[in-house]
This record gives structure tokens, C-alpha cells and sequence, in this order.
């Protein structure tokens, strides 16, 4: 059975919210499911993470669940029309004190971006479709003249070129939603516009307080998050290529090489990475990909990464089963043209765990035998990541009794978690027992050779220390 090495993640709203979707969604291929806190209150959220996980275990499937904050996202206010358009060479006032915006100014929803530009700066809003630079600054007013003409609506994002907004990556509606995210045992939270390892740790510290466990997400979106990319993975349990507003405040020439680099670095660091924005935008509309968003999906797969992000086209889009679908199968075709040497971690890598030195024995061991599967049994889940950071050949299957495990499993790539409950402290029927149970779910089949990691004693996390090649029913 070929099965998909690339996770799928995928964001639900209006369009994906309703039990037969959210089953259609799930039984396509959707891996992790995003909640996006800019939208929707606390309660909705809660609600759709419990049928989400009703659903799952309906399905027999583990499904992961990432709580996206809404960060400080610095925005205008609102027009008297709802919008207005602006020609090359206007002149324009963004105004912290405006009420209701016209044709001259709007209002600002964040007060200090007076503090954070001067004459020269260069201000891109909704995207990059208005591009406006400042003439100069006076008390709460930044005048600026339009250099692209188009439309400008209510409430449009607004971003620096070359970054140097000032704003915290954790806002007071963000300390609230962590919150919500403990208590709904959200298995992933993502930081929108961390600027340095500080904002990460700090995150960190808040889910801890507010109870939960979830694995931190920095999402790279600032020029300066760029800048301080090594810290940022270093302090994080995975990163995700937000390059949409990374591509407004970097150049969106400058996001393909970054993208690639951002991967390799997640990787040889032993974290998990997304890639997400635009995959497959035009499925919002149609129901088939364009063949620039086939190869941009299979790219990024062949570049290394974990998963792979649907936004609006599964929130609001018209297609978000077809979506998950086109997805699958991308990814899967990318994955048999996949040179898995590409992304090896060095064997001069320095091992310090005995953990460690068995998930690199397996891999070795893999590559070089003609070994069916992986199977580890796991409590914590490192052994597994591990081995996943190599892209090893074989499936690899975390047989383990967390559930909060399986679920943050869900998220890496080549990894295939299911519960295994060890009623056994003697290693060896406990090894059988598992052999016996990927026999059962079709993994592996009598005369297969497949690997085996264990740690002793039996069912201490991050005790793997043995690993054993089985012949299957010999």
C-alpha cells in the first residue's frame, strides 16, 4: 500500500465547517486541521476542535489540531463607502485619529506605526495591490503619496518594506486565545510575526501556565524573523513558510530561495516545517489546480517539507474536498520522484542521546536493507522524528498508548501513528505484539523484514535503546 509521506493541513471556516464536509475533508486525506483566531470566537472554535475530533474517532484516524494566532496584525480603519481608489502620484494620509476614512485619509487600528516609519519608508497594504511612500510624519498623521494605482478597502493590512514594525508578536487577544487553545487541547499553536527566540519561549511559557501542551509553530513572516531564523528554529518545535506577508515585506522574488532555505534549515535542526499561502489558490474558485500550483505543491514536497497548507481555499472556497484531493495526489506523484539523499542529515552529526543513535541506526540500517517498515514504539514521540528528519525509504509506524502523541504525530512527514497499549513488560511479547498488530492493519506481510525500536524499561519516555530487524512470521 503506497501511502502519502507529505502531510496535509488544512484550515476550516464557513466552507468546511459542517460534520459531512469536515468527514468528506478528513476521509481526502486532511492530516491537521488549522483554526485560524483571527476569525470566529472562542466558543466556535472549541466546538468545531471537539466534532473534529469526534469525527476522528469515528474514522479510526488521528487528527492534529493548530490554533493559529491572529498576531498583530496593523490594519486601516474603515471608509465612509467601504472604498476608494487612488492613482499613482495622490497624495494620502494614514491618521490614528480618523474615525470614518474618504477619499483624502483613513484611520489606523495601531497607533504607534507613527513611531515606526520616517520620509522615505515604503508602506505596502492589502498585499501588495496598493504600495504607498511616506513624505513625512507629523504627530499622528503619516503622509504619504501612492506609487501603485488601485483599490483601497476597509480594513486592509499594512506592512513595511524591509520590515521594522515594532508591534509584539503576542497581542492581549493572543494571551487570551492561548488560553482557549489549553483548554480545547490544541496539539500545535502557531505565533504569527515572531520577531526573535524571545517571542517563542514566551509563547511557550503561556500555553505551559494556561495548562496546555501544545508544540509551538513560529510562522516566518517578518523580515526580521528572517534575520534571526536559526534562534527562532532553535527555540520552536516547527516553523511555517507564511509567505504571503513574508513575500510583502522581503520581495516576492526573494521567497523561493528563502522557502528552500528555510526547509533545509528546519530539517537539519530537527524540527518540523510547513509550507502554506497560495498553494492552490485558484481552487477557491474551479475545481482543478493550475499547473503552476502542481508545481509549486510538488516543490515544495521536493524541497523536504512536512506538510503542506491549505488557507482560504478549504476556509471559504467553493472546492475544499476537491482541494484536499488535488493535494493527495500531487503530493504523492512528487514523493515517487523524490531523491531522499537530497536532504540527509550529515553523518558527521553530532549524536548525544542513546534515543538518538537509534533512530540513525534504523535509518542506516534502512537504507541499506530491503526492509518493508519502521515500526517504534513510543511514548514521547522523538525516536520517530528523528528518523522522519532523514525521510527514510519505509513507512514509519509510532505505535504507541498518548493520544496527545499520535495526534502531534500527524503533522510528520513519513510518520503513520496508531494506539498500541503494551500488556507486557517482557520485551519480547511486547515486540510481538507489535509485529502482530502491522500484520493485522496490512502494513507488513509474512517473509517482510521490518525494523523494530524499543526502550527498556518498557513504556519510560525517551528510553529507546535497542533496535531489532524481524522477518515477519519467521
Amino acid at each position: 500500500m503506497i501511502r502519502r509521506k507529505t502531510k496535509i493541513v488544512a484550515t476550516i471556516g464557513p466552507a468546511s465547517s459542517s460534520r459531512e464536509v469536515l468527514e468528506r475533508m478528513i476521509s481526502a486525506g486532511v492530516d491537521v486541521v488549522r483554526l485560524n483566531f483571527s476569525h470566529g470566537k472562542a466558543e466556535d472554535h472549541i466546538q468545531t476542535a471537539n466534532l473534529i475530533r469526534e469525527i476522528a474517532a469515528g474514522l479510526r484516524r488521528p487528527i492534529g489540531v493548530l490554533c493559529d494566532m491572529q498576531g498583530p496584525k496593523i490594519r486601516i480603519g474603515k471608509f465612509e463607502n467601504g472604498k476608494i481608489m487612488l492613482n499613482a502620484g495622490d497624495k494620502f494620509i494614514l491618521d490614528a485619529n480618523c474615525k470614518l476614512g474618504n477619499q483624502e485619509r483613513v484611520g489606523l487600528d495601531y497607533r504607534m506605526l507613527t513611531d515606526d516609519v520616517e520620509a522615505g519608508a515604503v508602506l505596502v497594504l492589502d498585499d501588495g495591490r496598493m504600495v504607498m511612500t511616506v513624505d513625512d510624519v507629523r504627530g499622528d498623521e503619516i503622509f504619504c503619496t501612492v506609487n501603485q494605482s488601485g483599490v483601497l478597502s476597509n480594513n486592509k493590512g499594512i506592512n513595511r518594506q524591509g520590515g521594522g514594525l515594532s508591534a509584539a508578536a503576542l497581542t492581549e487577544k493572543d494571551r487570551e486565545d492561548i488560553k482557549t487553545a489549553a483548554a480545547m487541547e490544541a496539539d500545535y499553536l502557531a505565533v504569527s510575526f515572531p520577531r526573535n527566540a524571545a517571542d517563542i519561549e514566551l509563547a511557550r511559557r503561556l500555553v505551559r501556565k494556561a495548562g496546555g501542551y501544545a508544540s509551538i509553530v513560529a510562522k516566518i513572516e517578518r523580515a526580521e524573523a528572517v534575520l534571526a531564523l536559526e534562534e527562532i528554529i532553535d527555540a520552536s518545535d516547527a516553523i511555517m513558510v507564511a509567505r504571503g506577508d513574508l513575500g510583502v515585506e522581503v520581495g516576492d522574488a526573494a521567497v523561493p530561495g528563502l522557502q528552500k532555505r528555510m526547509i533545509r534549515e528546519a530539517r537539519m535542526r530537527n524540527k518540523l516545517v510547513i509550507t502554506a499561502t497560495q498553494m492552490m489558490e485558484s481552487m477557491i474558485t474551479s475545481p482543478i489546480p493550475t499547473r503552476a500550483e502542481v508545481s509549486d505543491v510538488a516543490n515544495a514536497v521536493l524541497d523536504g517539507t512536512d506538510a503542506v497548507m491549505l488557507s482560504a481555499e478549504s476556509a471559504v472556497g467553493s472546492y475544499p474536498v476537491e482541494t484536499v484531493a488535488a493535494l493527495d495526489r500531487v503530493c504523492l506523484q512528487a514523493e515517487k520522484d523524490f531523491d531522499n539523499r537530497s536532504i540527509r542529515r550529515p553523518e558527521s552529526a553530532h549524536i548525544e542521546r542513546a534515543d538518538e543513535a537509534i533512530a540513525m541506526a534504523a535509518i542506516y540500517t534502512a537504507d541499506r536493507l530491503n526492509v518493508t517498515a519502521i515500526a517504534s514504539l513510543t511514548q514521547s514521540g522523538s525516536t520517530v522524528k528523528w528518523m522522519s528528519r532523514a525521510n527514510t525509504l519505509p513507512p514509519i509506524y509510532a505505535l504507541t498508548p498518548e493520544k496527545e502523541t499520535r495526534r502531534k504525530l500527524t503533522l510528520y512527514r513519513g510518520v503513520y501513528p496508531f494506539p498500541f497499549e503494551e500488556q507486557s513488560k517482557d520485551r519480547d511479547l511486547v515486540l510481538q505484539a507489535a509485529e502482530d498488530e502491522l500484520r493485522t492493519r496490512g502494513a507488513v506481510k509474512n517473509g517482510d523484514l521490518m525494523l523494530l525500536t524499543i526502550g527498556e524499561p518498557i513504556g519510560q519516555a525517551g528510553g529507546t535503546n535497542t533496535l531489532k530487524i524481524v522477518k515477519v512470521g519467521g
